[in-house]
């Protein structure tokens, strides 16, 4: 009687602790959000605009997890704070005139919140697709974790719109501009370089072409059903990691 006794106790704390390790872990997830700060792409339409849109609307979606967001916009202390590209030296590691830039600013605030996942929109220009695109870092440890998640991100966007998916690509395929990996040496995107961004699980999204998709990111309605398909799928997402 007494060993059961024993037993059932030894097992009801081992439980207990287990539960308290798990919940300890989920607490510490920590999404960060970096909607694009680009006021230059498109002519009569704010990137930037578009896609804070879509970022609150999926921070207001259910469920509320600790989120957060780091936009440099309209900061007058840090250069190119609301042009500029993620893949150029002077937009991105350079300091002129004393100041970082907006997306040096944007990677400061986003590592000291040290986030489990890391998530930019953007909006694409000049491929003249309907269409919606992932991008991770190439040569990435996580690599493969990634291209998951940023798989099941860009389908729940098409799912909930006229978008092409056109999956998954490496930020070194887009062959753009001189930013570089410091490991790889092969041209990428300054935010989700992993000798950069702290985050283990970073995906840069490019939602829409700026003309052709121009009347979906423009619409109140359009945004706030995308921002709403990635909160969902990435809480799905982060449910199945508790297994």
């Amino acid at each position: 009687m007494k060993k059961s006794f024993f037993l059932i106790l030894a097992l009801t704390f081992f439980t207990t602790q287990s539960f308290k390790h798990d919940f300890a872990k989920r607490k510490k997830w920590i999404i960060v959000w970096q909607p694009s700060h680009q006021t230059d792409t498109g002519k009569d339409f704010s990137e930037a605009e578009t896609c804070n849109a879509i970022v609150e609307a999926a921070m207001e979606t259910k469920p509320k997890l600790k989120e957060y967001k780091v936009w440099s916009l309209g900061k007058t202390n840090l250069h190119h704070a609301n042009v500029g590209s993620n893949t150029v030296i002077e937009h991105t590691t350079a300091i002129i005139d004393g100041k970082i830039s907006g997306y040096a600013y944007e990677l400061e605030q986003s590592n000291r919140r040290k986030p489990l996942v890391f998530i930019a929109v953007h909006n694409n220009g000049g491929t003249n697709r309907n269409a919606v695109w992932g991008y991770i870092h190439h040569g990435d440890k996580y690599e493969t974790e990634n291209r998951e998640l940023a798989a099941r991100l860009i389908k729940a966007i098409a799912s909930v719109t006229t978008l092409e998916n056109r999956g998954v690509l490496l930020d070194s395929t887009t062959g753009r501009n001189d930013y570089r990996c410091k490991i790889t040496g092969k041209r990428g995107f300054y935010s989700i370089d992993e000798n950069i961004n702290i985050a283990p699980y970073r995906v840069l999204l490019e939602i829409g072409d700026n003309a052709v998709s121009r009347e979906l990111l423009i619409s109140p309605e359009g945004r706030k059903k995308m921002g709403e398909a990635l909160k969902k799928e990435l809480a799905a997402w982060l449910e199945e990691r508790k297994n």
